[in-house]
């Protein structure tokens, strides 16, 4: 019955979405430009999809490609006046954009973590940290919240969560009844959750989210921002971000300071050859990327860099066929629809009619207050919808109103803030993959660990204070340390 219920709303949100697609393309919006009237009408209908999941995610982002050539929404401005692009030659074009060094990037965070994973190192690395803890409630929860974000920046906010529960099991499993042990277990299992959307800040592949950031901070001559510069503002918001999580984790659940923990086992297992070279490299990979800005005239850019762990894990059998049939390809197409989109609103003109009017509603705020409000808005949107969506469906805008800006653009400082906050944005149980994780887990007597209520009263106050920390700290680090 409850399949059937699903699978009725699923089709009522799909008939809603569409009667809005049409709707859009009949409505009399921009009669001079029908490209744009198109190209909205995808844009809407797409993000109903997104939102309502009424489709796979992933699904949704193989229509995008279609309508846009199908509506002829690419537009040729290399000629005056703007000729819209027939089917034919859009297609090369979409198609282009939807293959960039994002989807390398991607490939090669995907198969650092699958090596990672398979082979250990991520699992005893964690070991060690979480062994050498100790019994001491508060010490456990802040070292399996760093865990968590160290997993999150190397193998993704949507592994690293999965992983530090397995490790957390034998810690769970036999908490003492009463109220020290389930608030000791709230207490961890959404402190890990809180952790790893915060985690999803801290590398340029720790979120999809980040993806799509990096390639809209690429400046004229396409070059994106290094990791580096990357790490210089999120390691730090993301680190006081974790320190005021772990206090009111405490504040929220006292009892879980004087709850009882078994130990956990320490790794005491050396290294293998294989880790040792999983190891080096993905090491070099990252270095490779922090060095990014010295090295794109001769490498070409990040893109290029990232193949380098797909060639030496595939090609010396670290990783095999198989693991490659298993990465995150649903991903991977969610990137590709994303990036076609966004093309289709930029060559259509409709990004531009749409950023000079948010550009409009701004005028005359500084760039701290647009940074700041600009953040607001994607935190309530980013609450209620995946974080993933979110960005690919303001990302965009905000950059175009980041160049926008006068006297100077400042599309670099919106668009990283605005990633930021996708990350931060963790009040409710479908606010990011961790947060979905943590709602499902489950104890022994098959009752769940969190409620709604206990989002909201731990994790609303936390992405208000991540906020917070975006909009000082993160600006002034942007500003002053990278100069954005």
């Amino acid at each position: 019955r409850r399949g059937a219920v699903a699978r009725a709303g699923a089709a009522a949100a799909l008939l809603g979405s569409s009667a809005v697609f049409f709707a859009l393309l009949a409505a009399p919006i921009f009669p001079a430009h029908p490209e744009k009237r198109n190209c909205l009408a995808i844009l809407a209908f797409v993000s109903c999809l997104w939102t309502t999941e009424a489709m796979p995610l992933f699904a949704t982002s193989m229509l995008v490609p279609g309508l846009v050539i199908g509506l002829r929404v690419m537009v040729d401005r290399t000629v005056d006046p703007p000729v819209r692009l027939a089917p034919a030659a859009a297609a090369p074009v979409v198609f282009g954009a939807m293959m960039s060094q994002v989807v390398m990037l991607l490939l090669g965070g995907f198969a650092m973590a699958a090596a990672l994973s398979k082979h250990y190192v991520a699992k005893w690395a964690a070991a060690a940290v979480l062994g050498r803890v100790g019994d001491a409630p508060a010490a456990l929860l802040l070292a399996s919240m760093c865990v968590a974000v160290v997993a999150s920046a190397f193998i993704s906010n949507v592994a690293a969560p999965v992983l530090v529960y397995s490790l957390l099991e034998p810690v769970l499993r036999t908490l003492p009844a009463g109220r020290h042990g389930e608030d000791l277990a709230r207490a961890l299992v959404l402190g890990v959750a809180l952790a790893s959307n915060l985690g999803g800040m801290t590398s340029p592949i720790a979120s999809p989210q980040n993806v799509f950031a990096i390639e809209r901070m690429a400046d004229a001559a396409g070059e994106a921002p290094s990791w580096l510069a990357w790490f210089a503002v999120s390691l730090p918001v993301a680190g006081v971000g974790v320190l005021a999580c772990w206090g009111a984790l405490l504040v929220a659940y006292p009892m879980a300071r004087a709850a009882p923990v078994r130990s956990l086992p320490s790794s005491q297992s050396s290294a293998t050859g294989v880790q040792l070279y999983v190891v080096a490299v993905c090491a070099g990979t990252v270095a490779l990327w922090c060095a990014n800005a010295t090295l794109a005239p001769v490498v070409g850019g990040m893109g290029v860099t990232a193949l380098l762990p797909l060639v030496a894990f595939f090609g010396t059998g670290v990783l095999t066929k198989d693991d490659f049939n298993s990465m995150l390809w649903t991903v991977v197409m969610l990137a590709m629809g994303g990036l076609a989109l966004g093309a289709a609103v930029s060559s259509s003109g409709l990004l531009h009619t749409v950023a000079r009017a948010a550009a409009a509603a701004s005028h005359g705020l500084s760039p701290w207050a647009t940074h700041a409000l600009f953040c607001s808005l994607v935190l309530v949107a980013t609450t209620f919808v995946s974080h993933t969506v979110g960005a690919m469906v303001i990302l965009p805008i905000v950059e175009a109103v980041g160049r926008a800006m006068l006297p100077q653009a400042h599309p670099r400082l919106l668009v990283m803030g605005a990633a930021l906050t996708c990350s931060a944005a963790m009040g409710l149980p479908v606010s990011g993959f961790p947060n979905m994780a943590a709602a499902s887990l489950e104890a022994a007597d098959g009752r769940a660990f969190l409620s709604t209520a206990d989002f909201i009263r731990v994790g609303v106050p936390c992405s208000l204070v991540a906020y917070g920390v975006i909009v000082t700290l993160g600006y002034r680090l942007m500003t002053g340390a990278n100069g954005w």
